[in-house]
C-alpha cells in the first residue's frame, strides 16, 4: 500500500459586496473574499493539497483564473471534480485545515464545514480536521483584511485486485 502526502495554501483579501464562503458554507459577515471564483480559501488549500499529494498540478491548472467557465464558481465544485478523478484510484485517509483570520470568529461554523467537505468529498467526517487561528494581529490577516488557509491530505493507492 502506498501513501502520498499533500500541502496546499491560498490567501485573499476581503472586500465588501461579496458573501463571505468558506468550507462550502456561507458566513454571515459584511465582507466576502476577492477572487476569480467564490475565494472560498479553505477549499482552494484543500484542493491543492489532494493535486499535489497525486502531482496532478495545481488548482490554477485545473481552474484557471483566466476562464470565463470558472468565473464565480463554487469552489466546492472544483473540489468534486477534482474527487471524481482522484477516488479512481486513491482514498483520502486524512484532512488538516488551518483557516487563519482576525474577524469574523468561525468556531461556530467548524462541524457545517467538516460535514460539507467530508460529504463533498465522499469521506467520514472523522477523515476531516478544521482549526481556526488569529495572526495575532500581525500582516493583512491580522489588520481584517485577509483571510488564509493551509491543508495538508494524506491520501493511499487503492490496491487492485490481482495487482
Amino acid at each position: 500500500m502506498s501513501y502520498r502526502v499533500g500541502i496546499g495554501f491560498d490567501i485573499h483579501r476581503l472586500a465588501s459586496g461579496r458573501p463571505l464562503v468558506l468550507g462550502g458554507i456561507t458566513i454571515d459577515y459584511p465582507k466576502g473574499l476577492l477572487g476569480h471564483s467564490d475565494g472560498d480559501v479553505i477549499i482552494h488549500a484543500v484542493c491543492d493539497a489532494i493535486l499535489g499529494s497525486l502531482g496532478l498540478g495545481d488548482i490554477g491548472q485545473w481552474f484557471p483564473d483566466t476562464a470565463k467557465s470558472t468565473e464565480g464558481m463554487y469552489s466546492l465544485d472544483m473540489l468534486k471534480k477534482i474527487m471524481n478523478t482522484v477516488q479512481t484510484d486513491h482514498r483520502l485517509v486524512n484532512i488538516d485545515i488551518n483557516c487563519i483570520c482576525e474577524k469574523p470568529k468561525l468556531s461556530g461554523y467548524r462541524n457545517d464545514i467538516i460535514l460539507k467537505i467530508a460529504e463533498t468529498c465522499r469521506v467520514d467526517p472523522s477523515v476531516v480536521s478544521v482549526k481556526f487561528r488569529t495572526n495575532e494581529g500581525l500582516g493583512e490577516i491580522g489588520a481584517g483584511e485577509a483571510i488564509s488557509a493551509q491543508a495538508v491530505v494524506l491520501v493511499r493507492k487503492i490496491s487492485k485486485p490481482g495487482g
